[in-house]
């Protein structure tokens, strides 16, 4: 094989290896919001306040992850699925109470949900 063949085949061989990477890459991170909504909906309602801190974070950082890719329509439906899903165990999270232990303002809180239509 020829200098020129192996170079090209080498490129491509590169250029393969990269393109499955970055699918996979943005399959990790549908897979780590799926991961983190089993999570809220397993442990959430556990949660203390540092965790609820560590939980707002994680989500964050999982949602600028996926904002790097292009997804087909049916990977966007399944991600605004799945943000959905982990922002009603979060809004139950504070409906529950944490908000009031962290901020002590029970009634305000909730009335806050209630009116938004979040809370229902």
């Amino acid at each position: 094989m020829g200098k020129m063949k192996k170079t090209l085949l080498g490129a491509a061989f590169v250029a393969a290896a990269l393109s499955m990477n970055s699918c996979a890459t943005k399959e990790s991170a549908i897979s780590d919001l799926q991961n983190f909504s089993y999570d809220l909906r397993d442990k959430s309602q556990y949660y203390t306040v540092a965790e609820w801190q560590k939980a707002g974070n994680r989500f964050l950082k999982i949602r600028r992850r996926i904002s790097k890719y292009q997804y087909t329509v049916a990977e966007r439906q399944k991600i605004g699925k799945l943000e959905g899903q982990c922002a009603k165990y979060m809004v139950k999270g504070a409906k529950d109470g944490i908000l009031d232990h962290v901020l002590g303002i029970g009634s305000e809180v909730q009335g806050i949900l209630d009116g938004s239509g979040w809370g229902k």
